[in-house]
């Protein structure tokens, strides 16, 4: 299944500003295909993303991640991922992973964070399927269940945890590399896909986190003159 341009949605919060940016050029310094961003910014969904701010929300894009399928129509597929994250391989690998046979497919982590806290002060939540929706491949023609109304007023828990579909079955799983949870995995297995759940290198409390130096180096590749590239 060739599908040549990879549509690519990212989380944006405005205190991770550089994470978004940072996120955008380790994926296009890979890429073997053409690569089409999209930020989920607030701002830009006052017509269809209307719910209130929940207090255990630790980013604006902690719900509004899931109308990704209806904002590209429920036609083929997209690439959600939250902004805290680098792309060390390609994102073609990934994108090639994609079956028909799943409404979604992510990482199907087994994650019980032990902290109360992570960046900036914020609620550690702790449920079953945390992280799987960090980065997710949806089949956005079989997310019909995920429309406005069910987005703005369902709980978190439901959205999360992936009830919208059913059954379990219909989430396709991907091999742990493509999202690699800073401080909770080995770091000798090389990953493909750099997630810093607890906070980014960006934040002081997290200067000289794992693959922090990695992130440094994205950042200094973002904001070199033409000239010195």
């Amino acid at each position: 299944m060739k599908d040549l341009l990879i549509r690519v949605f990212i989380g944006f919060d405005a205190r991770e500003t550089v994470a978004y940016h940072v996120l955008c050029q380790s994926i296009l310094a890979r890429s073997t295909q053409p690569v089409a961003f999209t930020p989920i910014v607030l701002d830009h969904l006052k017509d269809s993303f209307y719910r209130e701010r929940h207090p255990l929300q630790s980013t604006d894009f902690s719900f509004s991640r899931f109308l990704v399928p209806y904002l590209c129509g429920y036609e083929g597929w997209a690439i959600f991922m939250d902004s805290d994250m680098i792309m060390r391989g390609d994102i073609a690998t990934l994108w090639s992973l994609r079956d028909d046979n799943y409404s979604v497919m992510c990482v199907q982590h087994d994650h019980d964070p032990k902290e109360r806290k992570k960046f900036l002060g914020e609620t550690q939540s702790k449920y079953g399927k945390k992280n799987w929706s960090s980065m997710m491949l949806f089949n956005t023609s079989k997310c019909k269940a995920l429309d406005i109304e069910y987005v703005n007023t369902r709980s978190g828990l439901e959205l999360h945890q992936f009830k919208w579909l059913n059954d379990d079955n219909l989430i396709g799983n991907i091999n742990k590399s493509w999202n690699h949870l800073v401080g909770y995995q080995h770091d000798d297995d090389n990953p493909n896909l750099v997630h810093y759940t607890l906070g980014g290198p960006y934040f002081d409390d997290y200067h000289d986190c794992a693959y922090s130096d990695e992130w440094r180096q994205e950042y200094k590749n973002l904001s070199q003159p033409l000239s010195q590239k």
